[in-house]
């Protein structure tokens, strides 16, 4: 095989008129944090609520929890983008349905619901496996402080259940990165569709592949080092999961 290498592509001009391809994908990694980040957020925010549901003593909560993560767990990511692409503003009233297809940056917002959506209920799982790790007791004393059941929850059960699931939760920070790169299935330029695109223009595969895959590594370290220290900064003294472990133990024996 005959591959004629050409690093210095990175430096002549795109045909689509942005600048260089070094830019084009430059341009690519900042859709691709955007999008990242944004669903992150919000699957943190509905995950935390929706696993906190599952493990209220009300049946009625506990089963709406489940049926919400049954439900967008078993649906896969790429269609999940092509629902809420294409299905959901044909279904929806006209005036919310017109109002979706025009919505500015419509492709990036469809590819932050969905990955929200998927990715919630994997960190749902996790909250519930957080809170259901603790010792019985931990309740037992809020409440023997004088708390109601919400207080517990928030001052007690929730902060101590985040800090436990702190290295899963790394892990689906990393997933939701990759994961954006299905995001190109409804248009959203992001790092994969701009090295894509490189590469269809230049014919230069491999250095288009190459570098966009050190700029997926090199993000994912960051998130790495960054959850480490995140971690060791929220951490308990006296505190471990190992701790957490043992107690769950004994609460259970």
């Amino acid at each position: 095989m005959n591959y004629n290498w050409n690093w210095g592509i990175f430096l002549e001009a795109s045909p689509d008129g942005t600048g260089s391809y070094l830019y084009t994908l430059f341009l690519g990694t900042r859709w691709t944090i955007a999008v990242s980040l944004t669903a992150w957020v919000a699957a943190l925010v509905m995950g935390g609520v929706v696993g906190t549901l599952t493990t209220l003593p009300r049946r009625g909560w506990a089963m709406l929890g489940d049926a919400y993560i049954e439900f967008f767990r078993n649906i896969p990511l790429l269609v999940q983008m092509f629902l809420w692409f294409f299905v959901v503003p044909e279904i929806v009233p006209e005036v919310i349905g017109t109002w979706m297809k025009q919505t500015p940056n419509s492709s990036f917002w469809t590819a932050v619901v969905a990955l929200a959506f998927f990715t919630s209920t994997r960190v749902a799982v996790q909250f519930r496996a957080g809170i259901l790790s603790q010792a019985r007791g931990q309740m037992m004393a809020a409440q023997a402080l004088g708390m109601n059941m919400t207080q517990s929850y928030c001052y007690v059960i929730l902060p101590m259940a985040f800090r436990i699931i702190l290295p899963p939760l790394t892990s689906e920070f990393m997933n939701i990165l990759k994961n954006s790169s299905v995001a190109m299935a409804v248009g959203l330029m992001e790092l994969t569709a701009q090295t894509r695109a490189m590469q269809e223009f230049s014919f230069q595969v491999f250095e288009a592949f190459t570098v966009s895959t050190i700029i997926y590594i090199v993000i994912n370290m960051v998130i790495v080092f960054g959850m480490r220290r995140l971690e060791r900064w929220l951490a308990v003294p006296g505190f471990s999961i190992d701790r957490a472990s043992e107690a769950d133990l004994r609460g259970g024996a």
